[in-house]
C-alpha cells in the first residue's frame, strides 16, 4: 500500500476487475460496482462528506475526460464498514471502454469523534475541488458484464496527528487528512447453477453469500424449463434459497420454499445444486 498525498496522488497497483453479477446485462452496458471498506484506526468515528465520484475515460492529461457516477451525496463513517463490510457506493450500468482513473470529490465536513469522544474537523492539505484521485491500470470494461472496485480506506494511517498533538490548541487542526486507499479488485468468477420443479412454480432464487461479515445477496429467477444460473459470483459459501411466485393448481399440493446451505462456490467453476423440489 502506497502513501498518496490528497489531491495528488501517486499511481495505485490496480489488481485489474474481474467480471461479477446478478445477471448478465443484455442491453450492451457493462455494469460498474464501487464499494468502501476500511481497515479499523483508533477513532470511534471517522466521517467523510462524500459529494461526487467520477470516472476518467480519456487520456491522463485530456481534462475532459471526467464522467460523474450517479451517487447521493453522503457522509459515511467509514469505521461502520470494517471486518468484511463494505458501502454500496455506485451501482449503474456504464458504456464499455477502459477507465484511467477514479476520483472522489469531498466537501467540506470531514470529521472524526477520538476515543476521548471529543469530535475533531479532519483538515486536507488542499481544496477539495479537484478531488482524491485513484489511478486505474488494465482495466477494461466489458459489454453484459458487472465489474466491482471496492476501496479499501486505511484509517490508521490517512488521518495523520499534527507534530504538536493538539493544532495549537484548535481542536480545528488538530488532524490532517491524507488519505491512504488501495483499489483491490475480487475474483468474481464462480458460478451456481440447477434446476427446480415443478417447472410451474416459477422461484426466484437467491444467493446469499454467508461467509463474510454482512452477506452478498445475488439473484435470478428459473425460465420455463425450471432451469437457473448464477454466474461471475465471488468464492465462498452461500445458501441458496427459492421462493416461488405463483400459486399451485387447486387440488394439488402448495407450492413450498426451498433452502439449500453450505453451498461451495470456487473461482472458474461452475457449483450445480441437485433438481430441487418445491412441490414434496
Amino acid at each position: 500500500m502506497k502513501q498518496l498525498t490528497l489531491f495528488s496522488l501517486t499511481a495505485l497497483t490496480v489488481l485489474g476487475l474481474a467480471g461479477c453479477g446478478k445477471d448478465n446485462d443484455k442491453s450492451g452496458n457493462a455494469k460498474l460496482q464501487i464499494r468502501l471498506t476500511d481497515a479499523p484506526g483508533d477513532f470511534r468515528a471517522v466521517r467523510l462528506d462524500v459529494q461526487r465520484i467520477e470516472l476518467h475515460l480519456n487520456p491522463e492529461n485530456d481534462p475532459d475526460g471526467w464522467q460523474t457516477l450517479p451517487f447521493t451525496p453522503q457522509t459515511i463513517n467509514v469505521l461502520e464498514y470494517v471486518n468484511g463490510r463494505s458501502a454500496l457506493l455506485v451501482d449503474t450500468d456504464f458504456n464499455p471502454g477502459t477507465p484511467q482513473e477514479i476520483r472522489l470529490v469531498l466537501g467540506p465536513n470531514n470529521f472524526v469523534v477520538g476515543r476521548d469522544g471529543n469530535t475533531y474537523a479532519l483538515k486536507t492539505p488542499s481544496g477539495q475541488t479537484s478531488g482524491v484521485k485513484l489511478r486505474l491500470q488494465n482495466v477494461t470494461l466489458t459489454a453484459g458484464q458487472t465489474y466491482q472496485l471496492l476501496l479499501d480506506f486505511d484509517v490508521a494511517k490517512s488521518i495523520v496527528e499534527r507534530g504538536n498533538g493538539n493544532g495549537n490548541g484548535n481542536q480545528n487542526e488538530r488532524y490532517l487528512l491524507k488519505p491512504v486507499i488501495r483499489v483491490v479488485a475480487q475474483d468474481l468468477n464462480g458460478a451456481i447453477r440447477g434446476t427446480v420443479s415443478p417447472t410451474a412454480a416459477a422461484p426466484q432464487v437467491l444467493a446469499i453469500r454467508s461467509s463474510i461479515t454482512v452477506p452478498d445477496t445475488f439473484s435470478t429467477m428459473a425460465d420455463a424449463s425450471g432451469a437457473y444460473q448464477l454466474w461471475s459470483l465471488p468464492a465462498g459459501t452461500y445458501t441458496v434459497k427459492y421462493f416461488p411466485t405463483t400459486s399451485a393448481p387447486a387440488g394439488q399440493n402448495p407450492y413450498l420454499n426451498a433452502t439449500r446451505t453450505d453451498v461451495t462456490v470456487t473461482n472458474n467453476a461452475v457449483k450445480t445444486i441437485e433438481n430441487v423440489n418445491l412441490q414434496p
